[in-house]
């Protein structure tokens, strides 16, 4: 691998180290493959399934009728089968290849409820025993395929395996049994997190589900305990810091939770810790009007995801507010709402959805998003993707027109990397005050101290009545920073609903809500710039929308105070 000469000394020294390492990784995950492979070959495989996980995630009865008529709309991408079958066909993208053969359309096919359905099924899952039943090099095969493929096929197995043939049954089982091999011999690999925690999720899974798999369960809890234990924080946010990591991943552990009831067994304490953890994070996370908040490769919320996984909480616990752990602040006052991103990126290995957004926030008055961060497009759209991680893509302050973190892509490093950020802040210090005033949180970033020279410090106060937002965005030159002037930017992205008017000569911006209500934008006197942007994680697909921009100069002005009033009735500011 080349390593840019661009960056400083002690970068390329960093870049080499985690090369090392993660070569490191896949060559003791090598070694361990002729032990599993005997282990492997001295396990009878299992005569039955003895329980079926429930999959919560709800199915769309419309998208079977589409997959009954030949139509298979995955990842952004259409495909007409023309009567072929679809695990046969060119695959527009890998996204979509992978989406196909990880089966978790089946629960479309189950919420039809119809005998067409459930035959369609079964046809389908003959189709990819006959075509793609034995591993080899293809995305169905692939470690995170396999073990979401290996989640939906239990899950729908009373569909799946209504009325088969034996034979049929037994190839149903190889496969499930083949795909937990595979599991194991790649679980510590150098894959994704998120990755591992899927596949821990998907061993357990198969381990408490097949008849026989008592030796198997001991060794997969195991697994997922150490997983959960390195992905699921003290707060209850995960390493990966992606609020649609939470919901996701309590989708497979609720199912799972009750797979260990359902066989007589008491679950992990790891896994209920990990649950009950959890939830009050994914409350952190809600805006007034239930979506929720686009950080580190967020998009769109599932109307109804978040409603389900809340409804299998025991407790009805508040929300996290300081999330020290996973690196997140929630400010709250009657109506008004702040939440924002105080904390590293994750590591690299969990950083592949993950976005240079250190110091962003935003900003919900009700039901009404005020500040928003643009969102992810989704995997399907990668040129859009890229550039949403950006950090000119989220509502803080942006240094020299760049990004506080080095993804892999700009170093030509993604061929072994992936997507990952490679560099970014380390320290990120925060500190909190709750009183009778308001709640105000002070902090700071180094991602721009080794480039250019500067801290980034934010400080945000929300007053006790929910009428009055403020901020300061300072800039502190480092001790014998060779830059002594570097232009800023600092965005405000605007949700889509408001509507933006400048008042007092371009010293101040008017926002009014849909909900009737407005508010005043300020930056201490200095001009505002009103410029197009996007939201990217809309439920129609990206839609423009605007951003308020402060322009300067570190030389000129380090320090710029900003906030968003809320207009009462005969305001000043709203009459101009």
């Amino acid at each position: 691998m080349t390593i840019s000469r661009a960056l400083p000394l002690a970068e390329r020294l960093r870049l080499v180290r985690l090369t090392i390492a993660r070569g490191a990784l896949k060559l003791r995950a090598v070694a361990k493959w002729p032990f599993l492979a005997f282990e492997e070959w001295r396990c009878s495989p299992p005569e039955r399934l003895l329980i079926a996980p429930q999959d919560i995630r709800t199915g769309d009865p419309t998208a079977a009728a589409d997959i009954y008529a030949g139509y298979y709309a995955f990842c952004g991408k259409i495909v007409n089968a023309h009567g072929q079958s679809p695990f046969a066909l060119p695959a527009p993208s890998a996204e979509w290849s992978r989406e196909l053969n990880g089966f978790s359309w089946l629960r479309h096919l189950r919420a039809a409820n119809t005998a067409l359905a459930r035959a369609n099924a079964r046809s389908l899952l003959k189709e990819f025993l006959a075509l793609l039943g034995k591993p080899r090099a293809h995305p169905a095969w692939e470690p995170e395929v396999v073990a979401r493929r290996t989640i939906s096929w239990l899950s729908q197995s009373p569909m799946l395996l209504e009325g088969v043939d034996y034979p049929d049954y037994r190839r149903v089982l190889r496969v499930l049994t083949c795909g937990y091999w595979r599991l194991r011999r790649q679980c510590d690999s150098g894959l994704a997190g998120e990755t591992r925690l899927t596949m821990a999720v998907a061993m357990t899974a198969y381990s408490l589900c097949v008849q026989g798999g008592a030796s198997m369960l001991k060794r997969s809890v195991a697994v997922l305990n150490e997983q959960l234990n390195r992905q699921v924080l003290p707060d209850g946010g995960t390493i990966s810091r992606n609020p649609q990591a939470l919901l996701d991943l309590l989708f497979d552990l609720l199912p799972l939770r009750q797979a260990f009831a359902a066989r007589g067994l008491s679950p992990p304490p790891d896994l209920l810790n990990a649950i009950d953890r959890m939830t009050p994070a994914l409350r952190m996370f809600r805006h007034g009007d239930g979506s929720l908040a686009l950080f580190n490769g967020m998009g769109v919320t599932a109307p109804d995801g978040i409603a389900i996984a809340l409804a299998y909480e025991d407790n009805r616990n508040q929300p996290v507010f300081n999330a020290r752990y996973s690196g997140y602040q929630r400010l709250e006052a009657q109506d008004a709402l702040v939440i924002l991103d105080a904390g590293r990126p994750p590591p690299p290995l969990s950083s592949r959805d993950a976005h240079a957004g250190c110091l962003s926030f935003e900003f919900s008055l009700g039901a009404d998003k005020v500040v928003i961060n643009c969102g992810d497009p989704g995997p399907s759209r990668p040129k859009l993707r890229a550039s949403a991680r950006l950090t000119a893509a989220h509502s803080t302050l942006v240094l020299d027109d760049s990004s506080s973190c080095l993804f892999s892509a700009q170093i030509g490093a993604a061929r072994w990397f992936d997507d990952e950020i490679l560099l970014g802040p380390e320290r990120v210090p925060a500190t909190r005050e709750d009183n009778t005033r308001g709640s105000m949180v002070l902090a700071s970033h180094d991602g721009y101290l080794r480039r250019l020279g500067f801290l980034h410090e934010r400080r945000w106060l929300l007053q006790a009545d929910g009428g009055r937002l403020q901020g300061k965005d300072r800039l502190i030159a480092a001790n014998g920073s060779e830059r002594s002037n570097v232009n800023y930017a600092i965005r405000f992205h605007i949700h889509p609903a408001a509507t933006l008017t400048q008042i007092r000569d371009g010293a101040g911006v008017l926002l009014e809500l849909p909900s009737g209500a407005k508010l005043a934008f300020e930056a201490g006197g200095l001009p505002l710039a009103i410029e197009e942007s996007i939201l990217f994680a809309a439920p129609e697909g990206s839609r423009a929308c605007e951003q308020i921009v402060v322009y300067g100069a570190s030389a000129d002005i380090a320090e710029v105070d900003w906030s968003f009033t809320l207009q009462r009735a005969n305001s000043p500011l709203e009459q101009v």
